[in-house]
């Protein structure tokens, strides 16, 4: 790591490394997504690039639908012919990042800040945003009884999934507007910050130890079964209320070597998500159905289905609220300003949205040379 990072940017990322994640015996990152799809590798196909497989992670959430409604519908199998698609479920930015930068999956689904401290802890050398999938999803859900304007959060416990991913810097940076200060690594201040995996914050909620909570869908949805009222939205905070929640990513190395694989999956994802917001109602029982067999468990109509309805899926990665999302993070003493050239390369998406009709994105200044 160059010297010229501050001890509290080395820090944040050392805490958000700490993180728990899933254990998977091949490769010590993330388990194994199950196979629930019809996908059928056809008859006649070809491998691409000589490729057995192409290893593709994501998040069992609602904001990464675009990868299970595709592994469901078997989108990116139809596309990657014989090749096979592998998939890998994660639970934590860190492990895929890590994941990606070993070699145990080739490409990703991920929020924004993981993207942002994997490359710049790499120097710009170990991953590209190659395309976008998700806006908004997120959401501050309080309980009533004890936060009943914005104003009363002052002094209250709220929870965020972990120290310096997405919704904590959206958070920190929500609160500093307010004026209030609350120290970033501690959590500690005139809010008091907890750092709880989404997994067990409707239990935190429930038990009354935390007092609301900004996550991101479907645990927002499921904190509102458990009582709780959406005291924001957090797409309200951005212009046209879009801002990017899930971006793809991809190894350099991987998409050097292999461009056709990498364009193989931009084009799946370009049809997943024109199938997703052409046919809605099937893309959420879809995505519901490949969370079952992920997990074990679907998700309760009274919580998908307001889930649904608040992330928008879209191809372009929004590349200048990813530039707005680091500067946020520099503001709240989590980074120390990144440098984000080349952290894009769309020269492969826009030829896919291009042949397909669409037009072009913009990588805002911030694509490879």
């Amino acid at each position: 790591m160059p010297a010229n990072r501050s001890p509290l940017f080395r820090r944040g990322i050392a805490a958000l490394a700490a993180l728990p994640l899933l254990t998977l015996a091949a490769c010590g990152y993330g388990s194994q997504a199950k196979d629930d799809s019809t996908a059928k590798i056809a008859a006649g196909a070809k491998k691409i690039d000589g490729l057995g497989s192409v290893r593709i992670g994501y998040f069992g959430n609602l904001t990464h639908a675009t990868a299970l409604v595709g592994n469901q519908k078997g989108f990116f199998q139809k596309e990657l012919g014989a090749t096979k698609a592998d998939y890998q479920l994660f639970n934590a930015g860190p492990s895929e990042i890590e994941a990606l930068n070993s070699g145990s999956v080739d490409i990703g689904w991920i929020g924004p800040s993981p993207a942002i401290n994997g490359y710049t802890k790499s120097d710009g050398k170990n991953l590209r945003i190659i395309g976008g999938s998700a806006s908004g999803g997120v959401k501050l859900v309080v309980d009533p009884k004890k936060i009943k304007s914005l104003k009363d959060v002052k002094g209250k416990r709220i929870a965020t999934p972990q120290l310096g991913n997405t919704q904590d810097v959206a958070f920190l940076n929500w609160v500093a507007q307010q004026g209030w200060k609350v120290d970033a690594q501690s959590g500690k201040g005139d809010v008091s910050v907890v750092r709880t995996d989404n997994k067990v914050t409707p239990d935190a909620f429930r038990s009354g130890s935390v007092d609301g909570a900004w996550v991101p869908e479907p645990t927002a949805s499921k904190l509102v079964a458990e009582g709780g009222k959406v005291l924001l939205d957090e797409s309200a905070l951005w212009p046209d209320k879009k801002f990017v929640i899930t971006n793809i990513i991809v190894s350099q190395k991987f998409l050097k070597e292999h461009p056709k694989a990498v364009e193989a999956v931009l084009k799946a994802s370009v049809e997943t998500n024109k199938w997703i917001n052409a046919h809605p109602d099937e893309a959420k029982a879809a995505a519901n159905k490949q969370l079952e067999a992920d997990s074990g468990k679907a998700l309760p109509a009274d919580v998908l289905d307001p889930a649904w309805k608040s992330v928008r899926f879209t191809d372009d990665p929004l590349a200048a609220t990813l530039n707005t999302e680091a500067r946020h993070a520099v503001q709240a003493g989590l980074l120390e300003n990144p440098k984000l050239d080349g952290i894009y390369d769309l020269t492969l998406l826009n030829k896919v949205l291009v042949a397909a009709g669409e037009r072009s994105v913009s990588d805002a200044g911030l694509g490879a040379k």
